[in-house]
């Protein structure tokens, strides 16, 4: 996967359809922490099968749109992080915790009562539906440790940092588990660092170390400022990002797009591989492809273009389908604009 130019991906979220869950409730809310079933329409002895099917629509249109390492758009998801923090042992779910949301108003998340401990895999059939049903190279997402003790109510643990740490081994078991099962790309979703960078410069960088510990495939990391249909008046610059080059991470992603992010930034990590963030998803607008190739002529500036990756601000699964497509075809027609001008031309990835 290295040092092919300007790869096109996503960060993991693809719009879930209006028969499979009430989008309507689902934008009516932040995102989930807990288990969210009512937001669901397909009764439980169909929900697989219907996931499964719901799961396809969403690879196909990566495929279509050319994108080139593609996900299972998280569509048996309500949220990136509950899925999977909901399905670890120690964890109260008929009766969870709360803490102060981005708006500052009380969220529900899973309270703590217990060792935290995975007991079995828990996104593995994902992977393996994923990797039977297409020929292109493949992304799984998992919530990162930091960020999932960051969204807990700790009623267990002598400090956060001891509950981020065991987070952190279930997901490192899981990680390897997934590679197993034929992913080709594993990123942690970690957008919580940049809400509390001083907790994060305490132990985060070493939480997701160890969630990474000893994993040989290729991996990721997603930061951003939240979904821009839940998430307004964003800042304009990271307050921890430079911070991540001293982790194994091997590439980082990141919004940049909605906030118009001074691209001299990309300088701070200068051994990673850079996945920017290029579609505004707090607009409905389509990028235009030569947009699109103007600000990766623009990140080229401090990032050679095999250390540089392309896809969407954030997860994509707010915007209606038609629009996320569209997006998605943009993105990948102007990451071809500038690899085709690249002297002298290098390949683009084969399929």
């Amino acid at each position: 996967m290295g040092g092919q130019p300007l790869l096109t991906t996503v960060v993991g979220s693809y719009p879930q359809p209006g028969w499979l869950i009430d989008r309507v409730a689902l934008a009516s809310s932040g995102p989930p922490r807990i288990r969210a079933a009512s937001l669901g329409r397909i009764p439980d002895a169909h929900l697989e099968e219907a996931q499964d099917d719901a799961t396809l629509v969403a690879m196909r249109d990566m495929e279509q749109a050319g994108v080139d390492i593609i996900s299972d758009g998280e569509i048996r998801r309500e949220s990136y992080s509950n899925r999977f923090a909901t399905a670890l042992e120690g964890v109260d779910l008929e009766r969870p915790g709360q803490i102060p949301g981005r708006s500052g108003q009380p969220t529900l998340v899973p309270r703590v009562v217990g060792p935290i401990r995975r007991v079995r895999p828990i996104q593995v059939r994902d992977v393996e539906f994923l990797r039977a049903n297409t020929t292109r190279r493949i992304k799984v997402t998992v919530p990162g440790p930091f960020t999932m003790a960051q969204q807990a109510q700790n009623d267990y643990y002598p400090d956060r940092e001891s509950l981020a740490m065991d987070y952190a081994a279930c997901v490192n078991a899981e990680v390897r588990d997934l590679y197993a099962a034929g992913a080709d790309v594993v990123q942690l979703d970690e957008p919580w660092l940049r809400t509390d960078p001083e907790a994060a410069r305490a132990y985060g960088m070493r939480a997701i170390n160890a969630a990474l510990a000893g994993i040989a495939g290729p991996t990721a990391l997603h930061l951003c400022f939240g979904y821009a249909a839940v998430v307004q008046g964003k800042p304009s610059q990271y307050g921890f990002l430079g911070e991540l080059e001293d982790t194994v991470v091997q590439q980082i992603s990141f919004e940049a797009a909605e906030t118009n992010l001074d691209l001299a930034v990309l300088q701070e990590l200068p051994s990673k591989t850079i996945i920017l963030g290029v579609l505004d998803l707090s607009t409905m607008a389509v990028e235009t492809p030569e947009s699109i190739a103007s600000r990766l002529r623009e990140a080229l500036r401090y990032v050679p273009p095999e250390r540089l990756m392309v896809a969407p601000d954030c997860g994509m699964k707010y915007l209606p389908r038609t629009v996320a497509y569209q997006k998605l075809r943009a993105m990948t027609l102007g990451a071809a604009i500038v690899r085709a001008s690249l002297h002298p031309p290098l390949p683009a990835c084969p399929r």
